[in-house]
């Protein structure tokens, strides 16, 4: 039963359709995208059905829509890991970000692990596992009691200031006092430059992620690429070596290319060569 599943494993060979399949069939889900699954409750529910009572299911949020839900429900997993002794980093942040390639490669090593726990037999429990009313049990609204808990707080806090004579008056702290117009002005200049800040930060968070995008989908591309290098029939042709040393390259040296051109020529004229000869 291996955790450590090698880039090159099998497991990574296996497509979307696939996974999903795996995984509405498994939950009765009907996803239709891996995004969907970015949550990490999905993760969550298919260690719970292959290790009985080993996840806390009320601690998973099933409706998790927030970041913050999410790294949530990737806490419980990864407190899951660290009790089996499952040596799998979780790339959160990538995960939370609903990147359809990360999520899929999560996805395929946990199916892999799955799989083999107990030699991907399906026992008795996996059998009767009812995953809706697994689901019924999850937690929610665990920002709405999080904001009731600080309002709680806030509200106790300001009693016991007024208890010992330290009241606060709202209406001093939100006008400003008569003669500071220049504070006024200065106020106004600030809030100007956070507004511009936030709008900058915004447009770079935007164009980061339209970066990343066209990363993974290029990145889905070679990957293509070279899977199609490594079929049997394909992979000693000199057009797929040609191509394998400029996916291998060690640097972005432009000698892999050139290399790739002299092995290819090279191939060609030992060919007609032989041809000739033959004739």
């Amino acid at each position: 039963m291996a955790s450590n599943i090698g880039m090159m494993d099998s497991a990574y060979f296996v497509g979307r359709n696939e996974i999903l399949t795996w995984i509405n069939n498994r939950l009765q889900l009907n996803l239709s995208r891996i995004e969907e699954a970015a949550s990490g409750a999905v993760q969550c529910q298919m260690m719970d059905m292959t290790y009985p009572g080993v996840v806390p299911v009320h601690k998973v949020n099933f409706d998790a829509k927030t970041e913050y839900d999410m790294i949530q429900n990737y806490k419980v997993l990864q407190d899951v890991f660290n009790k089996l002794k499952i040596e799998k980093h979780i790339e959160v942040n990538r995960l939370v970000k609903g990147r359809p390639l990360d999520n899929l490669e999560f996805l395929q090593w946990l199916k892999r692990y799955c799989d083999s726990v107990n030699g991907g037999i399906m026992n008795e429990y996996i059998m009767n596992y009812n995953p809706v009313e697994r689901r019924s049990k999850g937690g929610k609204d665990r920002n709405s009691k999080g904001s009731q808990k600080t309002t709680k707080s806030l509200q106790a806090n300001n009693m016991h200031n007024s208890a010992s004579g330290d009241t606060v008056d709202l209406n001093k702290m939100s006008r400003p006092k008569q003669g500071r117009g220049s504070a006024v002005a200065g106020g106004a200049t600030y809030s100007e430059e956070i507004q511009a800040l936030s709008k900058e930060i915004t447009n770079l968070k935007l164009s980061v992620d339209h970066l990343e995008k066209e990363r993974d989908f290029y990145f889905a591309k070679l990957r293509d690429i070279e899977i199609l290098c490594q079929i049997p029939e394909m992979e000693d042709l000199p057009m797929t070596v040609a191509i394998k040393k400029i996916l291998y390259a060690a640097d972005a040296k432009e000698s892999a290319l050139e290399e790739a051109q002299e092995y290819l020529s090279e191939a060609i004229n030992t060919v007609e060569t032989e041809v000739e000869s033959e004739a």
